[in-house]
């Protein structure tokens, strides 16, 4: 294990304090447009959902952003409710458009069955300059706790507070990219002051189950629906995924709420975090994207089916 001497900012072994952060965020550009790519789809879903802003994050001079999250008209507190979330790190993109493409497409084939509320883009700021972070160097999905200093996290946190419990199911979108070993992984390390250890990019679709609420029968039914749309990531040489032992083909564990991880936040039975890998070989985004509807519909199916 060895230092990283080669992120631009900061000194090895120091952690960041606020000029490091300042100068990070300095380097951030905008590559791409909330207001153009997102928020057009969520206005065109009012006639079919419950459309609330449930934050509006102040950036100072990157601007404002408002949340939204998308319920299911009517309501009904005697059916099961479940819980989607996209764009927690907003640098992954099929998480976004997962979440909007299942609201526009699949969702309606759950009317009457099951309520929905749909959170496609948690992290605004990170998705326009394609980032893990938020603009303090925070990453939300460590912050997922009451009191949560992110706003991201805290906003998401006050959203779901009246439900928490509630939902029957929490699915939350991730992707995986070369970008993590390139530029996150350093990032965080330089941040921390901590040595920057290589874990290798999964080439493939796999799942993060709750260590603590452990669901293998519903994991399983997702990576099956999943594999029909594209490939599973398969163990390394020492039968993990990203430094965690696979319990089964593509699913690894972790103690959700110790984290401070999204789906924590709910306190669903049923929890899971997709990962897909948009840069392999063997996938495009677009089955990336349809892989997080897949993947979105399974854990629908199967906790209806379970709870029939």
């Amino acid at each position: 294990m060895t230092l990283d001497f080669t992120y631009p900012i900061g000194t090895p072994g120091q952690p960041w304090g606020e000029a490091e952060k300042v100068e990070w965020r300095s380097r951030q550009r905008k590559q791409r447009s909330y207001v153009d790519d997102v928020l057009p789809r969520i206005e065109r879903l009012r006639a079919r959902f419950d459309v609330e802003q449930y934050g509006d994050l102040d950036y100072g001079p990157d601007g404002r952003y408002p949340v939204f999250a998308l319920g299911s008209l009517g309501w009904d507190e005697a059916l099961p409710s479940a819980l989607v979330t996209g764009g927690v790190h907003g640098y992954e993109t099929s998480g976004v458009l997962g979440a909007l493409e299942f609201a526009e497409g699949r969702a309606a084939d759950y009317a009457g069955r099951i309520n929905l509320m749909i959170v496609p883009c948690i992290s605004p700021w990170a998705y326009e300059r394609i980032h893990r972070w938020n603009a303090f160097a925070q990453d939300p999905n460590r912050n997922f706790r009451d009191g949560s200093a992110v706003p991201e996290s805290a906003a998401l946190v006050k959203l779901v507070a009246p439900m928490r419990g509630k939902f029957l199911v929490h699915v939350d979108l991730h992707e995986t990219t070369d970008s993590d070993e390139s530029e996150f992984r350093p990032a965080l390390a330089a941040r921390d002051g901590k040595p920057d250890i290589p874990e290798g990019v999964p080439d493939g679709f796999y799942l993060v189950d709750d260590s603590i609420n452990p669901q293998p029968e519903f994991q399983r039914a997702i990576i099956a629906a999943v594999e029909k749309v594209t490939h599973i990531a398969p163990a390394d040489a020492n039968g993990e995924i990203i430094g965690s032992k696979v319990v089964d083909p593509g699913i690894i564990r972790y103690p959700f709420k110790e984290l401070g991880l999204c789906p924590g936040v709910s306190d669903a039975i049923y929890t899971t975090t997709t990962e897909v890998y948009p840069d392999s070989p063997s996938a495009t985004p677009e089955q990336c994207t349809a892989a997080q509807v897949a993947a979105t519909c399974a854990a629908l199916d199967f906790v209806l089916e379970k709870n029939k």
